[in-house]
């Protein structure tokens, strides 16, 4: 069964789509937890950062460029964070790798 992400890349479920290209797409969160909070995923079906494998480095690499390149282009200009959750007991919801794209205010560390 595709994941909602896979969904959103195969453009069934409608997304607020700030990025694509033929490696990721970017969009908005549903649910932000910041004033910006972009969450950016492969195209390719990889569900988790443990499930990388050596050759997604060109891919992984791009995905944080992307995540660079979407927080200049929000105007992030005073910092943000971004956050990679693997497994459950990292905090991944959905099986799908992703990156959080997180700013618009001071972010506090330890982040819980």
């Amino acid at each position: 069964m595709a994941t909602i992400f896979q969904r959103i890349i195969d453009k069934e479920i409608p997304a607020n789509i700030v990025f694509e290209d033929d490696l990721c797409l970017a969009f908005h969160d549903v649910a932000p937890q910041a004033p910006t909070h972009v969450l950016v995923i492969p195209k390719k079906p990889l569900p988790n950062l443990a499930a990388a494998k050596a050759d997604d480095q060109a891919l992984l690499g791009h995905l944080l460029l992307v995540a660079k390149q979407i927080a200049d282009q929000l105007g992030l200009s005073n910092g943000y964070r971004t956050v990679i959750n693997c497994g459950k007991d990292g905090g991944q919801s959905v099986d799908h790798l992703h990156i959080h794209v997180l700013g618009g205010r001071a972010l506090h560390w330890p982040p819980g």
